[in-house]
């Protein structure tokens, strides 16, 4: 296993220890993107994410892939912080795996993906809440026969 899948592998379990323990083996565990959308969402999001960590930091590769996670974590009952934490689970993991890379520059772009992972968080939690709304209104609407 090379250096960039060994980060990824530890990346990805530090991050799917976030779920419940009764999730957590079939997260971790089933790779097939129809059985498992969360660990597979989760995989290779963080492929692309490091990826681009450790590569040129292109927003138009790193946007959807974040997007895709933070979808997920959105609408788990997860505070901000645990929904957009997992990125800086990398931090620790990049200082030992790959001590011979520039360190602060890491850090720079984990910090940069955090940002960029909240304002995601902060968008999908606004889509949630308006369509909770949405709902609503169509539900008082319905009862009152105004359909």
């Amino acid at each position: 296993m090379n250096t960039s899948q060994a980060i990824l592998e530890r990346w990805f379990a530090r991050t799917a220890e976030s779920y419940s323990p009764q999730s957590l083996p079939f997260i971790k565990e089933n790779a097939d993107r129809f059985r498992n959308p969360v660990g597979h969402t989760l995989r290779e999001g963080l492929g692309t994410l490091l990826e681009q960590v450790l590569g040129g930091m292109d927003t138009t590769s790193i946007a959807p892939a974040l997007d895709a996670i933070i979808r997920i974590r959105a609408v788990q009952d997860l505070a901000a912080s645990e929904a957009v934490g997992f990125v800086f689970g990398l931090k620790p993991i990049l200082r030992d795996l790959a001590p011979e890379q520039d360190q602060a520059m890491l850090d720079g772009r984990i910090d940069q993906l955090a940002l960029m992972a909240f304002d995601t968080y902060m968008r999908c939690r606004e889509q949630v809440a308006d369509i909770r709304v949405s709902e609503s209104l169509r539900s008082v609407r319905a009862r009152q026969g105004t359909g």
